[in-house]
């Protein structure tokens, strides 16, 4: 089934990938938004919303596309724990695919990293690493938050243990704390490891982005994937069948 889509951030490299991957996929462009652009006109006239855009920007998006009843995609980084309250408030009208990454291979690590999580013991410390081009704008990425939620929620965590760099004499590591580190530089497109060390060994789940394609698509799949869905928040594990 073809799709009208407008996405949201379209001069921006997500958008032109998400454009183009659209395109071959047999979907046509009905809106090219950008900031200061009518984004109410253009997704009056289109199927679903794709918003990869600014954070600051987001509510407006899901505002208007509850308003419509139309299907938001987003994947849009950098909210405020209250700002994602807010926002899944407003967005569980529609179907609303919400993921800090659209890879097939981020979300299996993801589920990897859960499943390792739950198996091992807190002996198992768990450091969080990523990597992102210099232009990137917020840290850390909206993948290093998701794979920190994959290992917070079966270890019986919470945000408030996560680590964010080390610096000076900050002690002893505990068994609670989740290492959290983040890097920029040239034109990474996107590295994240979680390792799980303990005494005696470590393990590494890894995986490296060298296209932005691979999240093109999965925004594209889950556009699609969402016609005819109920109302609600869903994840990209919901479109790929891993939740």
């Amino acid at each position: 089934m073809s799709l009208k889509i407008c996405i949201n951030g379209y001069r921006g490299r997500m958008g032109q990938a998400i454009a183009e991957t659209a395109t071959e996929a047999g979907h046509q462009i009905t809106g090219k938004i950008d900031l200061g652009d009518d984004l109410k006109t253009a997704l009056a006239q289109s199927d679903v919303v794709i918003d990869f855009s600014f954070h600051n920007v987001t509510r407006g998006v899901f505002e208007i596309a509850a308003e419509l009843g139309k299907p938001i995609i987003c994947g849009t980084t950098g909210h405020t724990q209250e700002e994602k309250a807010a926002l899944a408030e407003i967005a569980k009208v529609v179907p609303t695919v919400w993921a800090g990454n659209f890879s097939i291979g981020v979300n299996l690590l993801c589920y990897l990293t859960e499943k390792a999580a739950e198996i091992l013991p807190l002996s198992y410390n768990a450091e969080i690493t990523e990597m992102h081009h210099r232009l990137k704008k917020d840290a850390p990425s909206g993948t290093a938050l998701m794979l920190a939620e994959s290992v917070l929620g079966p270890r019986d965590l919470s945000y408030d243990d996560i680590q964010h760099g080390r610096e000076g004499v900050p002690g002893e590591r505990g068994e609670r704390e989740v290492g959290m580190h983040s890097l920029r530089g040239g034109d990474v497109v996107g590295d994240h490891s979680v390792i799980f060390a303990d005494i005696g060994e470590r393990i590494e789940l890894s995986h490296k982005a060298s296209s932005r394609a691979i999240f093109s698509r999965g925004a594209v799949r889950a556009a699609e994937w969402t016609q005819g869905k109920a109302p609600g928040i869903y994840s990209i594990r919901d479109v790929l069948g891993l939740a």
